[in-house]
């Protein structure tokens, strides 16, 4: 028997009209103003956003919240935000009771649950139903005394027509009508706006709840949906896209009825902002879905056909026996406005049960049958369908039909699903699942430690959500390319764009490429797209950032710039290049092409530090400077000029027989030795310029030949031979060494005189100059050996006899390779003796003979 509100009373209100007329929060206002109240919510999410805001109003100890898997409710609650199921059918004694979207009372699945509350739930002092204007007619044939209040939408709801996705404006919703189309729309937001937040029906709430943040708090700025959105969902949406106009309802596919699409397409427009709706182009199969001029007339004009039925079940079955409860939840209600509601889950899950023997010889009494139906109606989160979800149902009768459940058992199967691993689909389960016992843990006779039991489930459900919201924004979020994508719009000079100590560029956090010097270059992992924006992003802040670099390394005195290959390098990369100037040691400075972009006067300021820094670093060169100076010193002579000239463009090396030195008059060689110019058997050579430091530097200022780093005195092996150094057999000897080493030579022969003379070798081995590289170099000197010693005859013991050495020049035409004119060091070079000194007569012959 259906019991309705007495016609004659007048305290119920129904506030009825459009999306974004301000009914929920006139509702919000009108219960804190009584001194208890209770509303009731379509969705969690709102009931959890609700109790939110009423929390700040009033105080945590005076709001409850109270769902089918959660309940929060302090002993002195007074004001209670619940789900439409969680509401006291009566409305809890309350002094305000309000339903929210009460037109939902004509649907499928959940109408009759709204129906009953809309029937039912009333308040001591005020109850207020709240929905859309479709519902007026109804309200009126059931109770003819209820005040009327409609109001306005706030703003303009606008069709526009279909829109790509790539030209859809920020603030968009796209709405698809199935999971696939749903993540095949994310999945091309994030390749071409950065991405998008997903809302699904699927999703528990707080994955939807942390979503829809990444929406409302900008760092997306599009958000896709389903139909889930058109639930009261409080957006800050300016444009409803759909990527479909029909749905599958639980029996059939279907076009959205009008109604529909404008409880969905309201979403469009907060307060006083206008809104927008339309299709999305190339997202239809088979044909475009579009709307008629009919459905956009309806929408924008606010004007639906009325319901005509709501759908009703007993609420209050009779509990005798199965048969009974069946009878009754099929029956059908005495009144016009009402229709029998269609078979929702719970009860298909009570008639598959009732047809297996074993379980309804389990259900015998009233209390017992209560408790059947009581687990028969726990809600398919997994949505399996009604087979799979009776055979659950089964499994947990079994345990519940002997009492209650176990703690340690309960426990268990929540442990179970507290696993983070796994892809969107894996997390999407395992929340469905903890739901399922969150919501058994929240009944009073259930499970034992009903408290605990509940807390350990809504913890794994967090740390799930978590986790899943996770796998959706490292999926369908591209955090770089929404930053830039809002960066290319006419405030994104704001934006905040830094490069951190190790070069890395960001925007607003998130890393757009690096600096190799003053060199931007794009992340490599970018794709086309990306890369197009990072490079205009770059565009525009690059200057301010290489003017910030600039001044970094000018604070820092250019501590990390370094001298390599004739550049000058910082930060990885060249930021200038050395263009010979006047003279080895006074290079000019080019800086690179990147540092264009900075203001000239801030340019003008780093080419002058690098120049100062520049020649501290040339500093070890003074000795070549000192010789470049005074070979362009007039007076320093003509001859002297050509010597100096060609030690200054070998960088303080030059051979001996390519310097010009037989030109050179024997006054003005003490200006050499003054100039720091050793002139030895074979080579010209500054020794204060074959250390490491000068060496390093004249290669940097003159890249080719090969350096030694350590300038050690003696190389063995290697491809080559090193600047400083001359070659002999499979060593390299420094030219200080090798001149050290001959002229130990040269003075043997004088003291020898004329004769073959035997030449210690403990300086050269003390070196590390092999035998072989020792002779080598000799024989370079002009130094030749006789016949090797004769070895010993058999039976005779002692040291062999000692290797002899003679010298004379290498006159030309004699073997490739040998060096002529070598001379010891104070000797006039031959072509300066005169003719009788040279061997040229029969006198010269008799001299070489004398002992």
């Amino acid at each position: 028997m259906i019991v309705l509100f007495p016609p004659s009373d007048s305290r119920l209100r129904a506030v009825l009209g459009p999306t974004n007329t301000g009914k929920t929060h006139l509702a919000i206002e009108r219960m804190v103003a009584h001194s208890s109240g209770a509303i009731g919510f379509p969705l969690r999410l709102l009931a959890r956003e609700v109790y939110d805001r009423v929390r700040v109003m009033k105080g945590d100890d005076k709001v409850a919240l109270i769902t089918g898997e959660e309940r929060i409710e302090p002993p002195g609650a007074r004001y209670f935000l619940c789900t439409a199921e969680a509401m006291p059918r009566d409305g809890g004694g309350h002094a305000f009771v309000a339903l929210d979207e009460a037109q939902i009372s004509a649907d499928r699945e959940r109408g009759h649950i709204f129906t009953d509350r809309l029937l039912h739930a009333r308040g001591r002092e005020e109850t207020m139903l709240l929905g859309s204007a479709t519902l007026q007619p109804l309200v009126r044939a059931l109770f003819p005394k209820a005040e009327m209040v409609e109001r306005p939408r706030f703003s303009t709801l606008t069709h526009i027509g279909p829109r790509k996705l790539s030209r859809l404006p920020p603030r968009s919703a796209i709405v698809a009508f199935s999971v696939e189309q749903v993540y095949q729309v994310a999945e091309m937001l994030r390749r071409f706006r950065g991405g998008a937040a997903v809302v699904m029906g699927a999703l528990s709430p707080e994955t939807r709840n942390r979503q829809v943040q990444l929406f409302q708090s900008g760092e997306v700025d599009y958000i896709v949906a389903t139909d889930a959105i058109g639930m009261g969902l409080n957006l800050d949406v300016t444009h409803v896209a759909f990527a479909g106009l029909g749905k599958f309802d639980g029996v059939k596919q279907r076009r959205l009825t009008p109604a529909e699409m404008a409880q969905i397409a309201g979403r469009a427009g907060r307060h006083q902002q206008d809104g927008s709706f339309g299709t999305l182009a190339g997202s239809g199969r088979g044909g475009e879905p579009e709307f008629t001029e009919d459905e956009i007339y309806a929408i924008e004009q606010h004007r639906f056909a009325p319901l005509t039925k709501l759908s009703w079940r007993d609420a209050q079955p009779r509990t005798g026996s199965v048969g009974q409860l069946i009878a009754d939840l099929e029956a059908k209600p005495d009144r016009p406005e009402l229709t029998a509601a269609p078979e929702a889950i719970d009860l298909g899950v009570l008639k598959r049960l009732a047809d297996d023997p074993d379980i309804v010889s389990t259900v015998r009494g009233a209390g017992t049958v209560r408790r059947f139906w009581e687990a028969c109606q726990l809600p398919d989160f997994r949505q399996q369908g009604v087979d799979t979800h009776a055979r659950f149902v089964s499994r947990l009768w079994q345990d519940l039909r002997g009492g209650h459940l176990g703690a340690d058992f309960v426990a268990a199967r929540i442990a179970e699903l507290d696993r983070t691993g796994g892809d969107i689909d894996t997390l999407q389960g395992r929340i469905a699942a903890i739901r399922s016992w969150a919501y058994i843990c929240q009944r009073p006779d259930w499970v034992l430690a009903r408290d605990e039991m509940a807390s350990r489930a809504r913890g794994v459900e967090a740390r799930l959500s978590d986790a899943l919201h996770q796998r959706l924004t490292e999926r369908f979020v591209n955090r770089r390319t929404a930053v830039l994508m809002r960066g290319m719009g006419k405030d994104g000079g704001l934006m905040k764009v830094e490069a951190d100590e190790a070069g890395r560029v960001l925007v607003e956090g998130e890393q757009i490429g690096h600096l190799e010097g003053f060199r931007f270059v794009v992340d490599g992992t970018a794709g086309h797209e990306d890369r197009r924006l990072m490079l205009a992003a770059a565009e525009k802040h690059l200057p301010q950032l290489l003017a910030s670099r600039a001044d970094a390394l000018i604070g820092a005195e250019l501590g990390t710039v370094e001298l390599r290959d004739g550049q000058v390098w910082s930060g990885g990369r060249a930021i200038a290049t050395l263009e010979r100037g006047r003279t080895l040691s006074h290079p000019r400075l080019k800086l690179a092409r990147e540092l264009s972009q900075l203001e000239a006067g801030q340019r003008t300021r780093l080419a002058d530090a690098l120049a100062a820094w520049l020649e501290a670093q040339l500093a070890p060169l003074a000795p070549l400077r000192r010789i470049e100076e005074a070979a362009v010193d007039p007076a320093t002579g003509t001859e002297l000029r050509a010597v100096l000239l060609a030690l200054a463009a070998g960088g303080g090396i030059v051979a001996r027989d390519a310097a010009g030195l037989q030109h050179l008059p024997k006054d003005r060689r003490p200006l050499l030795r003054r100039l720091g110019v050793t002139v030895g058997a074979l080579d010209l050579f500054v020794p204060a310029l074959l250390k490491p430091a000068p060496r390093a530097l004249l290669h940097a200022l003159a890249p080719g030949g090969l350096l030694n780093p350590r300038m050690e005195p003696v190389v063995t092996g290697g491809h080559g031979v090193f600047t400083g150094y001359r070659g002999a057999a499979r060593q390299q000897i420094r030219l200080d060494m090798a001149e050290r080493v001959l002229r130990g030579a040269f003075d043997a022969r004088a003291q020898a005189g004329r004769r073959p003379f035997v030449l210690d070798g403990a300086l050269a081995t003390s070196m590390g100059v092999q035998p072989a590289s020792l002779q080598a170099l000799l024989r370079e000197a002009g130094f030749r050996s006789g016949n090797p010693p004769r070895a010993l005859a058999e039976g005779q013991f002692g040291p062999p006899a000692p290797q002899r050495w003679t010298w004379r020049p290498v006159r030309p035409g004699e073997r490739a390779g040998e060096r002529h004119g070598a001379a010891r060091p104070g000797d006039r070079p031959r072509e300066q003796r005169p003719q009788a000194a040279a061997g040229g007569n029969a006198f010269a012959a008799l001299a070489g003979l004398m002992p």
